[in-house]
């Protein structure tokens, strides 16, 4: 599609719902929301590792990082209805400078030019206008007039369109539209058009559910207070999956009837794209898993079928020790406000073969740590399979945000019946730097802070993602008289007596949790990691063996967790009272455990009746294995058990209760916002063929690097 075709396509599609508020001054703090400055940008390279490849998986590599990229305005759409135009400006203006901004900064200064140019890097970072990690808006520092300058200077009248379309947007804040959220309470999803609330999207989901359509490469738009149409990403424009039906007539529990009808081909033109190079990355698979792998997601994403999405999943758990590991798809649902839709990734990546032996290791020896863990057998797995647990080098990582793990597939019976996988990104790991400032901890502990916080979070990640994620079992009814579980004598919850609840037929943690299983669940996995960093037979897999780095090490995890914890409070609203970041939500409630563990085991310093410019957490060492063992020990096991017995009432009321930010801790908030450190951004190379050879091309590492990798992706 055209510049000027799409042009007229967000006139049509988008232009009636983009919002018109003007910033209100008086209700937030407008500097709270501005663009990082100096943000660190860091050059994700993986060209030695990629350069150690064969010919053959070089070009199976470049195929697939295509691939993931063509999603990317899948990635805009979902967030706010005018992310697609501010791209679209962002890539024109670069084009149209042609990658030098010298006479741009003579026209308009170096100040506002370097504003308007850490905008554009933290968006495309980003793939929004809102934070990947805490889905809260941000604008640009450069004043709007300055803005409009830069526009007219182009002389462009593609880029003067684009500006039109978004301008009032770019700017505005209110109490409201700063974060992602339900539509009718005034935040923003373009998961849901036409303000779709809650209770309906409930409806729809329900409606899916009860014909077994799994919802995560979906959109809803409302049509009527009782008619709703489903959107679903493919290639195709038609219903091809044969499993959907045409329509669904379908009532709620007080009777009122809803009509829930499809439309096939969501991101249709990009969608094709994806197919076209999975189809030449077929031609270079390493065998025939990968093969079949490949075919299932060129049938997922060319019909919209989650079911040959699911089947991929499958291949791709079997697809053992790759040297090019890939996957792709709508895998994390934590920017739906429901819980349920997903958000497009594609991950390529080669194998780091030392780091990936330290986690065999841990794989090899996940039996023993397992029997650790602080609840009964019947709460977890009859039989562990132990997962390929392997350390990446990032190629390409598309999508809104890079995790330093990943623990997948998400579909809970592929991982209960098959496995799953741990993948640690490595080149994200190292990309920390022990020169970055630490806040809130005395000065005293910043040296051995500094030097073991890479070594600590990569056992935390570890653990994590293998042994947190890694671990549990749903108790569920899997036929109409058939159970995972003795349902004649089940199992003793927390009360001491049998558990009554479990997940009845159909029934999957995402859709029975609904909006706080994300970070539940992400909160069980650090809850676990903490739980088992003190075992020092485990910190001997990640290779210290010696007393002192031990103790560092566990040391510096409790206090970096606790920290985390802390500066979570980033990512909470206090008028709206609502998290903006499933982990960091989840590492509040880990604080609070800390803290409500008494005998003085964490505690928060600061002088009283001061500004909190002093604040600092005191975490004492020598109660770790004591007290802070105990206390986690008790919530992790609250917390999966809740899980495993499908305990919504009991799981919700702990959960919500713990992430209450407390009054005492929500004054230190303006301080935390005062002295946050911004998000690393990273540049990723871009794969191309050179005389039938892929090679890959590395970008300078600041702004304009950044976008000039974006432009060079022209999708």
């Amino acid at each position: 599609m055209s510049m000027l075709s799409r042009l007229q396509h967000y006139r049509s599609a988008i232009g009636s719902t983009l919002v018109r508020n003007h910033i209100r001054m008086s209700s937030i703090k407008v500097e709270n929301y501005y663009a990082d400055a100096k943000a660190p940008i860091v050059s994700l390279s993986a060209k030695s590792h990629f350069n150690e490849l064969t010919s053959q998986e070089r070009k199976y590599a470049h195929y697939m990082s295509r691939a993931s990229h063509w999603g990317t305005r899948a990635v805009l759409r979902s967030v706010s209805p005018e992310s697609e135009v501010i791209y679209d400006l962002i890539i024109s203006i670069h084009k149209h400078v042609n990658s030098d901004y010298s006479d741009l900064t003579k026209h308009l200064g170096e100040v506002a030019v370097q504003q308007y140019l850490e905008f554009a890097s933290q968006f495309l970072s980003n793939l929004g206008n809102y934070k990947s990690f805490g889905d809260v808006k941000f604008i640009p520092r450069l004043p709007r007039p300055d803005f409009e300058t830069l526009v007219e200077w182009t002389n462009s009248e593609t880029v003067l369109q684009l500006f039109e379309l978004v301008k009032d947007d770019l700017y505005s804040l209110d109490e409201k539209n700063i974060l992602l959220g339900w539509n009718p309470d005034g935040h923003v999803s373009s998961y849901y058009l036409n303000k779709v609330s809650k209770v309906e999207a409930e409806v729809v989901n329900a409606a899916l559910a009860s014909k077994g359509i799994m919802p995560e490469n979906t959109r809803v738009e409302k049509l009527s207070d009782s008619e709703f149409r489903v959107h679903v990403a493919s290639a195709d424009i038609s219903n091809n999956t044969g499993y959907y039906p045409d329509s669904i007539d379908y009532k709620d529990a007080d009777g009122k009837s809803y009509i829930i009808t499809f439309k096939f081909g969501d991101h249709a033109a990009e969608f094709s794209q994806i197919v076209s190079n999975l189809v030449e990355a077929k031609k270079y698979a390493a065998n025939e898993t990968q093969v079949k792998l490949l075919e299932h997601y060129i049938q997922s994403f060319t019909t919209g079928s989650m079911n040959a999405h699911k089947d991929s999943q499958i291949e791709w758990v079997r697809d053992i020790g790759p040297s090019v590991e890939t996957n792709i798809g709508f895998i994390e649902t934590y920017r739906d406000p429901s819980g349920v839709r997903g958000e497009w990734e594609g991950l390529v990546a080669m194998v780091n073969k030392e780091r990936t032996e330290k986690f065999q290791k841990l794989v090899s020896s996940a039996k023993d740590f397992i029997q650790l863990l602080p609840w009964p057998k019947a709460f977890e797995k009859d039989v562990f399979t132990p997962p390929d647990f392997t350390s990446l080098e990032v190629l390409t990582f598309a999508g809104s945000g890079i995790p330093a793990g990943i623990n997948i597939p998400n579909y809970d019976d592929v991982r209960i019946n098959i496995g799953f996988k741990n993948v640690s990104l490595g080149n994200i790991l190292s990309a920390r730097s022990a020169s970055e400032p630490v806040t809130f901890i005395d000065e005293s502990l910043v040296d051995v802070f500094n030097k073991y916080r890479s070594e600590s979070f990569e056992v935390q990640v570890g653990i994590h993602e293998l042994l947190g994620h890694g671990t549990g079992k749903l108790l569920q009814q899997t036929g109409d008289d058939s159970y995972n579980f003795d349902i004649n004598s089940p199992p003793v919850g927390l009360d001491g007596k049998p558990i009554s609840t479990f997940y009845k037929k159909g029934e999957t943690w995402g859709s029975l949790f609904g909006s706080i299983a994300g970070s539940a669940e992400e909160c069980r996995a650090e809850s676990v990691a903490m739980f088992l960093v003190t075992n020092r037979e485990l910190l001997e897999i990640f290779g210290y063996s010696t007393k002192e780095e031990q103790d560092n090490i566990i040391h510096i995890s409790f206090l970096q967790m606790a920290r985390a914890g802390l500066v979570a409070l980033e990512q909470w609203d206090p008028k709206t009272r609502k998290w903006g970041q499933p982990h960091m939500q989840a590492r509040y409630a880990i604080l609070r455990t800390f803290l409500d563990a008494g005998e003085d085991f964490v505690t928060l310093k600061y002088t009283k009746g001061g500004d909190f410019s002093d604040l600092r957490i005191e975490l004492d060492e020598s109660k770790i294995s004591t007290v802070g063992q105990k206390a986690i020990g008790n919530f992790l096991q609250q917390l999966h058990i809740l899980k495993c017995s499908a305990d919504v009432d009991g799981l919700t009321k702990l959960y919500n209760s713990i992430t209450t930010v407390t009054e005492e801790i929500a004054q230190f908030r303006d301080t935390i916002l005062a002295k946050r450190l911004p998000r690393k951004q990273y540049i990723q190379g871009n794969t191309l063929l050179e005389d039938d050879t892929a090679v890959v091309k590395e970008y300078a590492e600041n702004e304009i690097g950044l976008i000039q990798s974006f432009a060079d992706r022209d999708v």
